[in-house]
């Protein structure tokens, strides 16, 4: 819960049960001891190491930590913890510094474990007074390193000065001395604490702990308590909380009155508490924008009230019995059959009178639980306990009427949530006496569903979930019968909200609540079952609660009817339209549990709810028919079912009529009216101009799901028309979807072609299977037309419109609806970004096969055939090399990976029904295009890839394989196995590369494979090029010693390169890979052999490459390139360097300074390419000269390199002279 329980020591009902820890997989013990010991054990040897002693601290600090939750497994280890430290401490020789760390890692176990568990262990005798007091004069309170050591100091001190004795005792004689003053420990016990009242670290907090356990000391507070309280109020009325000053002065003093008024006899400190609250009235706390400060308000408030109040135990109060859930469970059974009244005992102290004041205590309370800060609300809940407590019963009741009046519709949700928290403390107190429960109750109920919309979201989670809170304290407090009139109400309500609440904390906390419930109380219907269903965790995913979780509840009669109006009421209408399409489903799961209440009540009420002005309430009510009507549709029709194998007739038929199963099982359930609502939704949106702007956007999904569901649901509407209106709708939204927002488009499109289907397959044929042909002439011929729309998204709706046609309406249009299809995916000048597009066609044309079947001798306007078989394949394939990019990055890899999609489809419908229409060749190039893809750089599509390629090289049917002619089938069997399928992660590149690397070794994959690992390669992703980069480097390592394996490697690498000339996609990663290679000494095997081809092949490649080029990352890896050919002997070394010293002389600065600077490492790195006699003066020239100067100074540089390494000077070609 977000509200954590904390049990006031005055409560007296709560037994020990209560502190039970329950948790699961907890610690069991403080297993890191030895490590502390250890740790403790050498603090003295890291003081002169600054690092190794703040790594023992982090250590420390980390061991802790993991006992936050769990503290009391501390406890048996603190006393040996504080002695280690301790020792340090009173050590008269350890250093300052050694001190204040030691006093650090006791800061450390205070935090985790609390001070005042820790309290006691202090030494606390009269001899710790006087070396505690003495420590505080070496302490400088600015310094705010060591606030830690004044902070343990002053909780020291604030245990030491309990000692009981009289101080004055140990002053001795103070006036022995003339001309010396002394001060008395008294006094300077005091000055110390208020000293650090008004620091701005953590010593705050504990000079109040002092002053409260100091001043209210027997001899101390004689002398002392009435200066004291003088100063502090009077430090408290000249401090602003407007200044970081005031603040921080003022939290100290409210801290320490607080302290004072809870520890201090109410004697003693009831002479002040008037004076006290008037000063504190005068602050105008209230107004103040810090938290702290209200909160300190409040707790001081409430201190004051207990003072005023006789300390009593209320005789009027309600007192449950047993506790033990054990016994509760026994004995709730005979409870509920011999039910107990409670005999409320009449005041035995009516004539107490209440002091003025507290009214002004407790409408401050009151006005504390509005506050708009959580922690002051519960602060001020239970002051209005505390004090309630203390009450009589008459004046106890006018405060929770008082209470009650929060929960007013006037009032915010801050009044909300502050009111459900004092009346979980009141009802956990036994101040709530049973007579009051049904007004309690009755707000509780609508605090459990309280939600306001706030601009784009909402508000009202804390009040739920401060609600649920309210019933797990009431199930502790109360006897079974007291609650039994209202189980039934908050049973429901709680498992309402455990299901059907937006906010998973909510979930959760109703759950535990309804959990506490069933055990505590034994009483709520079928309790033990539903948990096992809806507990903690189970809650924690919204779409199980609402599909899954729901539908097991409302199985039970209690909470059907309760659950359906709720989400009718609450949740149809919700401001979040992900809640809204839930509830709808929701409904569809729950009408089916009760249909004669859903058709007679629900139906009418959802379709008036279409009608409503607001937008949220017209949308949920729209989807919620049409999941409604479907529901009641499939719950005839397994009604019907179930009549005929009764009655043993044929399936599909029944006594009423031939076609029962079309039109008479809904309108079992809908009637007439029902069913012109449901025909009258689309044209009054229509009317009303609802389609339009923003609004429409959701109008148009909704009604788009409408006639899905109602065309799926057969409803009786052939002919009607209304069918050319949803007809107009769907086409519409098609044709304007460049005019819906982006981040709705999908889902609008979606939904449409969805719609589209089903409409079609209905309501569009004359006879089963038999289309009209004027409407399919029309239709098609209008979608066709469309697909030429120079918009986009209108291309994209109407190819997937296509695509969803049923297969009736395609029948004689095959070829034109391909044809329109390929127009739209191939790749023109005119449309090259239309990627989106592209990518619907591809998924069409695989779904319209799908749609059409396959016949290897069938009709090519019909079927897919012999004939059109490879041109579909070769349009596919096509949108494989679709790599277009725009602003929005590699937008061709939708096409891809719709093509790859397609593919697969395709692929696994021919091998399932005409095998022998793929093709060797086809097969061979599907194949390697998917390994291509496998091997890219990109870890979404490289995964799809893979799962396309295992696929059908695994697909099997009885008889074995079903794809014929895959390439290498036996050697890929052995490399991917069937059983590694599932293990291996594709998305993950240190996965991925060291298998698809394998395919290398594989002729006929070998090509695409380094095509798209140079890529890889290539390319900028840390993680992929490492992975990429070792996968490569490891296959070509095992080729050194098979020379031909290599030759063929190297040749292919070449083709790749040569295939890919100026395409900058392959070619600038294919440079970069190629460096790498030659730096390490991939092709080492080829440094034997003068003017090696594959050397004089790759010089022609990048000098062809670079030509005209001003890429500068073109040009720089071109450049580190030829440095790695420098290694080659033969001519081909003074045609590198030529080239080489050409690029000295680059126009760009940038690039005849990294050929300077590699060139020079070339040379370092391969001896034999410069003589020794020529080494010094050629490095000379390399490192000394300004390469980015002009060029004229800089060219009689390379020209003398040039004459040092044996090359010609290149001769300047005169440009030709304009005539």
């Amino acid at each position: 819960m977000a509200v954590g329980e904390e049990l006031a020591a005055d409560a007296p009902e709560d037994g020990p049960e209560d502190g039970a820890l329950a948790c699961g997989g907890a610690l069991e013990s403080f297993g890191d001891s030895a490590e502390t010991r250890a740790l403790l054990g050498r603090l003295r040897a890291l003081l002169g190491d600054r690092a190794a002693r703040e790594g023992a601290l982090e250590r420390f600090r980390v061991i802790m930590d993991k006992y936050q939750e769990q503290p009391h497994l501390l406890d048996p280890h603190l006393e040996w913890m504080m002695n280690l430290l301790l020792g340090i401490v009173q050590d008269q020789t350890s250093p300052a510094e050694l001190v204040h760390l030691a006093f650090k890692f006791l800061y450390i176990i205070t935090k985790v474990r609390g001070y005042k568990t820790f309290l006691r262990l202090f030494p606390h005798e009269v001899a710790d007074v006087q070396p505690v007091l003495d420590m505080f004069a070496h302490q400088n309170p600015r310094d705010h390193e060591t606030w830690e050591t004044r902070y343990m100091l002053l909780l020291w001190l604030s245990v030491a000065c309990l000692i009981p004795f009289d101080f004055s005792r140990l002053d001795g004689n103070l006036g022995t001395q003339p001309g010396q003053t002394r001060v008395s420990i008294m006094d300077r016990i005091l000055q110390i604490a208020e000293s650090y009242l008004v620091v701005s670290d953590k010593a705050r907090d504990a000079a109040a702990v002092l002053v409260s356990k100091f001043v209210t000391r027997p001899d101390v507070k004689e002398k002392k308590m009435a200066g004291f309280l003088d100063w502090s109020l009077c430090t408290l009325a000249r401090s602003s909380f407007q200044t970081i000053e005031g603040v921080i002065t003022m939290d100290g003093m409210l801290q320490a009155l607080a302290q004072i008024f809870k520890h201090g006899k109410r004697e003693d400190c009831l002479p002040y508490a008037a004076t006290v609250l008037q000063s504190l009235d005068a602050c105008r706390l209230p107004d103040s924008s810090q938290t702290l400060l209200r909160k300190l308000g409040v707790k001081l408030v409430q201190r004051l009230g207990l003072t005023f109040l006789k300390p009593r135990v209320a005789t009027w109060r309600y007192q449950r019995g047993c506790r033990s859930l054990a016994a509760n469970l026994q004995l709730c059974a005979q409870s509920l059959r011999e039910p107990r009244t409670h005999a409320e005992t009449p005041d035995s102290e009516e004539g107490y009178d209440v002091p003025e004041e507290v009214e002004s205590v407790i409408e401050q309370l009151l006005v504390g639980l509005k506050d708009k800060d959580t922690i002051v609300r519960w602060s001020a809940a239970k002051g209005i306990g505390r004090v309630a407590g203390r009450l009589p019963r008459e004046l106890a009741d006018d405060v929770l009427g008082s209470v009650l009046d929060c929960f007013s519709f006037q009032e915010t949700d801050n009044a909300w949530h502050g009111g459900c928290l004092a009346l979980a403390e009141l009802g956990r107190r036994g101040l709530l006496l049973p007579s009051r429960l049904a007004d309690v109750v009755a707000v509780i109920l609508k605090a459990l569903t309280y939600e306001e919309k706030r601009g784009a979201c909402s508000v009202g989670a804390n009040v739920r979930d401060a609600a649920c809170y309210v019933c797990w304290a009431f199930a502790r407090a109360y006897e079974p019968q007291e609650l039994q009139p209202f189980v039934s109400e908050i049973s429901s309500a709680l498992l309402i909200a455990t299901v059907f609440d937006r906010n998973v904390n909510c979930r959760k906390a109703a759950s535990a609540a309804f959990q506490e419930n069933v055990g505590r109380q034994g009483t709520f219907p079928h309790g033990i079952d539903i948990l096992t269903m809806a507990d903690y965790f189970a809650v924690g995913n919204r779409s199980n609660c609402f599909l899954v979780i729901s539908k097991f509840i409302a199985g039970f009669p209690e909470y059907t009817q309760p659950m359906i109006h709720h989400l009718v009421t609450m949740k149809v209408n919700h401001w979040d339209g992900v809640i809204r399409e839930l509830s709808a489903k929701a409904l569809h799961n729950l009408v089916q549990l009760a249909p004669a209440y859903s058709a007679t009540h629900v139906f009418p009420q959802l379709l008036a709810m279409t009608r409503s002005p607001d937008l949220h309430t017209r949308h949920g009510a729209v989807l919620a028919c049409a999941e409604v009507a479907h529901s009641l549709r499939g719950l005839a029709v397994r009604e019907c079912s179930a009549e005929d194998r009764s009655t043993h007739r044929p399936a599909g038929r029944c006594a009423c009529s031939s076609v029962c199963l079309k039109e008479q099982p809904v309108a079992d359930f809908l009637d007439e009216t029902a069913m012109q609502g449901l025909k009258q939704i689309h044209q009054q949106l229509y009317d009303h101009h609802l389609y339009r702007g923003l609004g429409g956007e959701l109008m148009r999904q909704a009604v788009c799901v409408l006639i899905e569901k109602l065309s799926v649901s057969k409803m009786p509407f052939r002919g009607d028309a209304v069918l050319e209106g949803w007809q107009w709708l769907i086409n519409d939204t098609l044709r304007n979807l460049h005019l819906i927002s982006s981040h709705s488009r999908e889902q609008i499109k979606d939904a449409a072609i969805s719609a589209l289907a089903a409409l079609c397959s209905e309501y569009y044929t004359k006879e089963p299977g038999q289309p009209d042909p004027a409407g399919q002439e029309s239709l098609v011929k209008q979608y066709l037309a469309e697909l030429r729309s120079p918009e986009e998204m209108t291309r994209c709706g109407f190819s997937l419109a296509l695509g969803a046609l049923p297969g009736f309406l395609l029948k004689g249009k095959l070829r034109q609806v391909l044809a329109g299809l390929r127009a739209v995916a191939h790749v023109s000048p005119e449309d090259v970004s239309f990627a989106e597009s592209r990518r619907d066609a591809l998924k069409a044309i695989a779904r319209v096969c799908r749609t059409v079947g396959v016949s290897a001798e069938g009709a090519p306007d019909e079927v897919v055939c012999r004939e059109n078989v490879a041109q579909i394949y070769c349009t596919l394939l096509d949108g494989l090399s679709d790599y277009t990019t725009n602003s929005r990055g590699d937008v061709g890899a939708w096409v891809r990976k719709a093509a790859m999609t397609s593919l697969m489809d395709l692929t696994l419908l021919l091998g399932r029904d005409q095998p022998e229409l793929i093709e060797a060749s086809v097969c061979e190039r599907v194949m390697c295009c998917l390994a291509q893809q496998a091997s890219e750089k990109i870890d979404r599509f490289r995964a799809h890839a893979a799962h396309v390629f295992l696929t059908l090289l695994h697909a099997a049917g009885p008889a074995g394989p079903i794809i014929p002619h895959v390439p290498h089938r036996e050697e890929l069997e052995k490399l991917f196995p069937r059983s590694d399928v599932a293990s291996v992660n594709w998305n993950a590149s240190s996965q991925a590369f060291p298998r698809i690397t394998q395919l290398l070794g594989l002729p006929a994959y070998r090509y695409h494979v380094l095509l798209g690992l140079a890529v890889s390669v290539g390319g900028l992703t840390e993680s992929t090029v490492r992975h990429s980069t070792q996968s490569l480097f490891a296959y070509v390592s095992g080729l050194q010693n098979d020379r031909g394996a290599l030759e063929d490697f190297a040749g292919t690498l070449l083709r790749v390169f040569e295939d890919n000339l100026l395409n900058d996609r392959v070619s600038v990663p294919l440079l970069r890979t190629l460096d790498q290679m030659l730096a390490n000494g991939c092709f080492d095997a080829f440094t034997t052999d003068a003017d090696h081809p594959f050397c004089e092949k790759l010089l022609a490649l990048c000098k062809e490459e670079i030509k005209r080029s001003k890429d500068v990352q073109k040009l720089r890896s071109s450049v580190a390139v030829f440095c790695g050919l420098v290694q080659f002997p033969g001519s081909v070394r003074k045609k590198v360097l030529l080239q080489l010293l050409l690029l000295l002389c680059h126009p760009f600065p940038l690039i005849r300074k990294t050929t300077a600077s590699q060139v020079y490492e070339t040379v370092l790195t391969y001896s034999d390419v410069v003589g020794a006699d020529a080494l010094d003066e050629v490095m000379a020239v390399l490192g000394g000269t300004a390469w980015d100067a002009e060029l004229p100074l800089i060219r009689g540089q390379r020209n003398r390199l040039c004459d040092l390494l044996g090359v010609p000077r290149p001769q300047l070609v005169p440009k030709p002279a304009a005539r």
